[in-house]
């Protein structure tokens, strides 16, 4: 499994770890990443995501799962997020 946020696209980072004497070995700097059911309201039905905790707090600040895919960039998302976008777009549509 990857590590990779499906909903913002961070992963992982790398630099050096230092030393008291200053010696620089490589690292990796991973995302925090957790499981996720996200609940849609357009659907009614929860959604498993892997996703950064930074995502989560921003998915809480727009307002749930639909209005944070309706801004989010294509590029960004996963291809699972991509098709839950889709389907939420199409079942706000048919409401309509």
């Amino acid at each position: 499994m990857s590590r990779v946020c499906e909903l913002t696209g961070k992963g992982p980072m790398s630099g050096n770890n230092v030393s008291h004497a200053n010696n620089k070995t490589k690292r990796r700097f991973l995302p925090n990443l957790n499981d996720v059911t996200l609940q849609s309201e357009t659907l009614g039905r929860g959604i498993k995501f892997r996703i950064s905790a930074h995502a989560l707090r921003s998915v809480d600040h727009r307002g749930g799962l639909d209005k944070y895919l309706a801004k989010a960039k294509d590029t960004e998302l996963s291809a699972h997020a991509l098709k839950v976008k889709k389907e939420i777009a199409k079942a706000q549509a048919a409401e309509a």
